[in-house]
């Protein structure tokens, strides 16, 4: 099975920055889609930025000029570059891979266990 593991998660006064790693760890794996979702207290899970393997990407509105997303597929890492960070970005922020298996070609969703991001004004 394939583990994702989050970093670079913490506390940023607004108009700061942050980066956001996930490295996936496992054998026998290659990995499609990458992305990055979030979710704020009563609020539902939402997609922040996602990369195709070709590197076409896709961001939410309202961190489109503001936020990164880039991947190094050979150590299926996926990061997020965040800019001038906004108190609206505090949240929990998962990140998601598309798992391909080598012998199978199954494909599954695989989630971070989420780092938290808290902007404060």
């Amino acid at each position: 099975q394939v583990q994702l593991v989050e970093s670079g998660g913490g506390l940023v006064q607004a108009g700061g920055s942050l980066r956001l790693s996930c490295a996936a760890s496992g054998s026998g794996f290659t990995i499609n889609t990458m992305g990055w979702y979030r979710q704020a207290p009563g609020k539902q899970r939402e997609l922040v930025a996602r990369i195709s393997s070709g590197g076409s990407t896709n961001y939410a509105d309202s961190v489109k000029d503001r936020f990164t997303i880039s991947r190094d597929n050979a150590k299926n890492i996926v990061s997020l570059q965040m800019n001038s960070l906004k108190p609206e970005d505090t949240a929990v922020y998962y990140c998601n891979m598309v798992i391909v298996r080598m012998t199978s070609h199954w494909q599954y969703e695989n989630w971070g266990q989420g780092t938290q991001v808290t902007v404060s004004s």
